[in-house]
């Protein structure tokens, strides 16, 4: 009997001893987008992106209209053409297309001309972002910190608890207005 009241007050301890360390862990979140979009190195590489991106659409667009004046060209002139003259045009148009189609899986493709410059742009911005969160929470001693602003779904969370202002702080950024956080 005096052996499993032992154990039963072990027991009892250990859990009271989990319930008092899941409590005292802390919890924070941040919204990484509200920090990004109040970072104007992260604005600026949006917006080069977008330029590029505009550009290499429009070098793309121009290569598809050239395919599509030469096989209008090619409907217009096809009665009056011998065989072998066919045979080239629609091979010409084929290989144009073929090379309009791989410049544009080269530029906008997974793992393309594109993804490479994002890289290239925004990853440290976002490195930054995060090297600042993770030294914020190792001082601040937080357990978690989640970001409501990708896929994780917060049903409630209090604004208290959103260090979101403070990471901008440690990046040396002031919020552009306090009304596009909510």
């Amino acid at each position: 009997m005096e052996v499993s009241m032992k154990k039963l007050t072990l027991t009892f301890m250990a859990v009271l001893f989990l319930a008092f360390a899941s409590i005292a862990q802390r919890y924070a979140y941040v919204d990484t987008q509200y920090i990004l979009d109040n970072m104007p190195e992260y604005t600026g590489a949006q917006a080069e992106l977008d330029r590029i991106s505009i550009d290499w659409q429009k070098e793309i667009e121009k290569k598809f209209g050239e395919i599509d004046q030469k096989y209008k060209k090619y409907q217009a002139d096809v009665v009056l053409l011998p065989e072998d003259m066919k045979k080239k045009r629609e091979e010409e148009i084929i290989n144009a297309e073929k090379e309009a189609k791989e410049l544009q899986r080269k530029r906008f493709g997974t793992g393309g001309d594109l993804f490479k410059k994002r890289e290239e742009l925004v990853k440290p911005v976002q490195d930054k972002v995060f090297n600042a969160i993770e030294e914020y929470s190792r001082q601040k001693n937080y357990s978690f910190v989640f970001d409501k602003s990708g896929s994780l779904t917060i049903i409630y969370a209090d604004s208290k608890m959103d260090i979101s202002d403070e990471i901008l702080d440690r990046l040396g950024i002031t919020p552009k207005n306090e009304q596009n956080k909510k």
